[in-house]
């Protein structure tokens, strides 16, 4: 399988949509070797974040996609705006361009057919891309050829771990667990830190206790591979405070059922974005 070395040779590479993700994404593919020169930004209306990007890294950031043919096409537009957008980059795609989507719900017949190739591969990141622990699924059409998937591998595994599906309902699904998940978690601190200010503590205490907590969790999840569930009891002790903790976080219906329709939420409405 290709290494992120193998990022030096893999434009040019045209990200379409420069948004939050499209940085992320950005971001890990120069830190994982891509020239500068190598890549360009199309948006119409960039934030200033992206601005300062594009001038900070010397990349080319324009309104409209160049004619010249692009190795990669990254596609990463709200999904509402996909049927404006494929069908301008159609004449831009050439025999040898490899086209990635990170936009929800649009399923790889619907991208095949706006830019008349076979050679897509869907994926669902998520925003730790932007720090390289990110996690994207991915699933490729049925024709990309093993070197295709090996670069879009390389490109993808710049932003963090990279997880294959050949079954494309698996993406909605990821979308529902990752793509959104670390918008939960944020959530989570925002309600431990609520939970902190009616104990007495002020806005400013309640807030850097629920985000050290979290932290550290991860850094313990993190550091130990024993699952998720032991590294639980390793701070509960019977009949202690985390264990009157638990019972009401764990009883019915309880976090575990909340979550569940969370992400049967959020799966439900990115199958919604794909027959839009």
């Amino acid at each position: 399988m290709t290494g992120i070395s193998g990022l030096a040779g893999a434009g040019p590479v045209y990200l379409i949509g420069a948004g939050k993700m499209g940085h992320a994404l950005a971001q890990g593919w120069l830190r994982g070797g891509l020239p500068a020169d190598q890549l360009v930004l199309v948006d119409p209306q960039p934030q200033a974040f992206m601005t300062e990007f594009a001038g900070t890294n010397s990349v080319r950031l324009l309104d409209r996609a160049p004619a010249d043919e692009p190795r990669v096409l990254v596609l990463a537009v709200k999904p509402q705006m996909m049927p404006n957008v494929l069908p301008e980059l159609r004449s831009i795609v050439g025999r040898d361009t490899l086209v990635i989507s990170i936009a929800a719900g649009i399923p790889i017949p619907t991208l095949s057919e706006g830019l008349g190739t076979g050679k897509v591969v869907r994926t669902m990141p998520n925003t730790p891309a932007q720090l390289g622990r990110g996690i994207t699924g991915a699933v490729p059409a049925s024709g990309i050829a093993a070197g295709d998937r090996d670069l879009a591998n390389a490109l993808l595994k710049a932003a963090g771990d990279v997880l294959w599906f050949e079954d494309e309902g698996k993406i909605d699904a990821v979308t529902a667990v990752s793509g959104s998940g670390p918008a939960y978690v944020f959530h989570f601190v925002e309600a431990l830190a609520e939970a902190a200010r009616h104990q007495g503590f002020s806005d400013e205490q309640a807030m850097q206790l629920a985000r050290a907590t979290v932290i550290g969790a991860a850094a313990l999840l993190e550091s130990d591979a024993s699952p998720a569930s032991v590294l639980r009891q390793n701070v509960t002790s019977p009949k202690g405070a985390t264990a009157a903790a638990l019972d009401v976080l764990m009883g019915e219906p309880g976090l575990t059922d909340l979550i569940d329709r969370t992400v049967q939420a959020a799966r439900a409405r990115s199958e919604e974005l794909g027959r839009a």
